[in-house]
């Protein structure tokens, strides 16, 4: 099978399902840049030109508002936000609009309006351009959000996405752009609600979203070499949520860690110990560990921000405290996450 990066996966599902479907635009700032968003918009610029791939100012407000009018006419609006930060802006199109239409109007119809954003560290961008925001839209109802974590996720879910009828928040992680992987050349879908294991393992269960995936591969390769046997689960979408693979890998394993890129308070890993807890309390022979970066906002400094951000270090050694093991373990630092240097 052919092998995509994750950026060339998203730019060939992107043009793929403009070519079947004339009722799907793109629009996003930086879209038609030769940049072009990370290199995920560029293709389609250049196949379907300004008519279908629009470049907006930075109006994330009124935008969001304009996607949700087009989706209720009949058209499937692509946007794009170069750091899903900016998606703050526009929460009420999205949280107040898209995510209850089908509710207020009886189930009748939905707005199929997808949206991007970007998120990730790298450089030192500072608090307001670093932060992961998957949580936040996960906690609204009439919303489906998802974290990609492989190439061949990042088509699937973007394809099942643009064909769906629901609205769709999709969180990408710019760490991961580089990444390679499988991909069909096919049109095909990932289901949402549908996680995936990544390694199999007996001793210790990683439940892991977005870059928190590929650095819980590394931590179990690493762990292996000690004699523990981790199993890594790649939630895939945040709502909804795949309860029932959580519960059969805790079954297997009773212990657990989460591992996620967002705060832990009221996040992810929040979430997944409150379904084992009150669905499979008796099955968990320790507490219940979650990585995350710390209760504080990111800060500027490279080298702070690269200490504020959880890795492959931080999952290993917590699958080795659950496990009562006393051991240490150094993973080696993934160069390509530590590589990314922009373009945005």
């Amino acid at each position: 099978m052919r092998v995509l990066k994750y950026s060339e996966a998203i730019a060939e599902a992107t043009v793929q399902c403009m070519a079947a479907d004339p009722s799907i635009l793109l629009a996003g700032q930086c879209v038609d840049d030769a940049k072009g968003i990370y290199g995920t918009t560029v293709s389609a610029a250049r196949r379907f030109g300004p008519a279908r791939v629009i470049d907006i100012p930075n109006c994330e407000t009124a935008f969001a508002g304009m996607a949700v009018g087009a989706a209720s006419r009949g058209l499937r609006p692509l946007v794009t936000y170069t750091r899903d930060d900016f998606m703050f802006l526009a929460m009420d199109g999205i949280f107040n609009l898209a995510a209850k239409w089908r509710y207020m109007y009886g189930g009748r119809s939905g707005v199929p309006v997808v949206m991007r954003g970007v998120v990730g560290h790298g450089w030192g961008q500072g608090a307001t351009h670093s932060q992961s925001l998957h949580t936040v839209f996960g906690h609204f109802p009439g919303l489906r959000v998802a974290t990609p974590a492989s190439p061949a996720d990042a088509k699937g879910l973007l394809v099942s996405a643009l064909r769906g009828d629901n609205p769709v928040v999709l969180i990408e992680n710019r760490g991961l752009y580089e990444s390679v992987g499988e991909v069909p050349e096919e049109l095909y879908e990932v289901p949402f609600g549908k996680g995936r294991i990544v390694r199999a393992g007996d001793d210790v269960t990683i439940v892991a979203v977005s870059l928190m995936v590929r650095e819980a591969e590394r931590a179990a390769m690493a762990l292996a070499e000690q004699g523990v046997s981790a199993e890594v689960v790649d939630l895939r979408s945040i709502r909804p949520l795949d309860e029932e693979i959580v519960l059969t890998s805790v079954a297997k394993t009773g212990r657990l860690v989460i591992a996620d890129t967002t705060w832990a308070r009221y996040g992810v890993g929040a979430e997944v110990a409150a379904v084992v807890a009150e669905q499979m309390p008796s099955a968990l022979r320790a507490p219940v560990r979650r990585i995350a970066p710390p209760d504080c906002p990111a800060p500027v400094s490279w080298p702070l921000e690269e200490a504020y951000n959880p890795d492959a270090t931080d999952i290993a050694q917590a699958c080795l405290a659950v496990l009562r093991s006393g051991q240490d373990i150094l993973v080696k630092q993934d160069e390509l996450a530590r590589d990314f240097v922009g373009p945005y």
